[in-house]
């Protein structure tokens, strides 16, 4: 415990110099990318501040810093770096500083025609569903406690809850910053829990906000090339060899390949699913199986390929950990606050 209140103090003090790097390269590939027209000369330009995303992570001690940092950087602003060297993508130079950074650097889009009372008020719908997550997962965390008299299944079906709430928490928070800038967060999840297929589920369900930035960067590429089919299994290779990448920032273990194999077989049997839709004629599943089917099969591939290597290295464990650390300084910090107010 002691060791991850340590590691996350350390990451607060970095927190700040981290930001100011992040803006200052984010800014020269705003700056440079003026100046030159998409394509080569452009890409080559951005390529210093694309080859050292990857390694701003590291700066981070604790799981949680390192992986959200990884997302938001290594994956999406290196993505889109990516595709604005080529002018695609939802970057522009000629954006104000403040979008084009954020646009850059968080899951969020620019809103149309932004009303003046949306750039300062919060959606109280938005406050009151990120309290709910807040709780799930406070309640999640105080289970935790029992971990060792758990199934082992039923732990690992936890751990898929806490992924989706936890994201949900991450983006939620993303949202209120995204609504004070007048922008709004791109969708990340749709009812997961309501899909009826592979193809509802990765497309129009689950991690929205890595579906959209891989349709342009690599599946309409690769589209061109191998055909859609070929484009569907290009997009699950890469967020395969992503994912793995996002795995070694939080246990820092030499990739297994499993993580990539989840998604390659998910790709695969997404394109045996669109084969089989094409003929109208053949037995479909109707919604009520359907839907527990395909949580069933997602879930069930995720207990053997995807969260081993995470149990393998404990960072389970240190994950639960950076909770109770976090949870204890947010509980210092009320202390620290009440006191004040006393005082004053």
């Amino acid at each position: 415990m002691n060791e991850a209140m340590e590691a996350l103090q350390s990451d607060l003090k970095s927190l700040p110099k981290v930001v100011m790097i992040v803006f200052i390269v984010v800014y020269y590939a705003r700056f440079t990318s003026s100046l030159l027209r998409p394509g080569l000369p452009r890409f080559l330009s951005v390529l210093p501040v694309i080859s050292l995303l990857p390694f701003i992570p590291f700066t981070f001690s604790t799981i949680h810093f390192r992986g959200i940092s990884g997302f938001f950087l290594t994956w999406l602003c290196l993505f889109k770096l990516l595709l604005l060297s080529f002018g695609q993508g939802p970057l522009n130079p000629s954006l104000p500083l403040i979008s084009f950074i954020s646009l850059a650097t968080l899951p969020v889009k620019l809103q149309v025609d932004p009303q003046p009372k949306q750039l300062t008020t919060l959606s109280p719908k938005l406050l009151i569903s990120t309290a709910i997550r807040a709780a799930l997962l406070s309640v999640l965390f105080s289970i935790y406690r029992f971990k060792e008299e758990l199934n082992y299944y039923v732990l690992l079906l936890m751990y898929c809850v806490h992924i989706y709430l936890f994201l949900e928490l991450v983006l939620s928070t993303s949202a209120i910053t995204s609504q004070l800038l007048g922008m709004e967060l791109e969708p990340q999840f749709n009812k997961p829990y309501f899909t009826t297929s592979l193809r509802d589920f990765w497309g129009r369900r689950w991690n929205l906000m890595v579906s959209a930035i891989l349709r342009p960067s690599i599946y309409e590429p690769a589209k061109i090339y191998f055909g859609p089919l070929g484009g569907v299994l290009a997009a699950f290779l890469t967020s395969g060899l992503m994912h793995e990448l996002m795995f070694y920032y939080n246990n820092l273990r030499k990739p297994t390949g499993e993580v990539t194999a989840f998604f390659v077989l998910h790709g695969v049997c997404v394109v045996v699913e669109w084969y089989w839709a094409k003929h109208q004629k053949w037995w479909c599943p109707p919604r009520v199986v359907a839907t527990p089917l395909t949580l069933g099969f997602v879930a069930g591939t995720a207990f053997c390929l995807f969260f081993p290597p995470l149990i393998r290295g404990r960072t389970d464990e240190k994950v639960l950990a950076e909770i109770a650390a976090i949870m204890d300084l947010m509980k210092e910090t009320g202390r620290w606050l009440r006191l004040t107010d006393c005082v004053n």
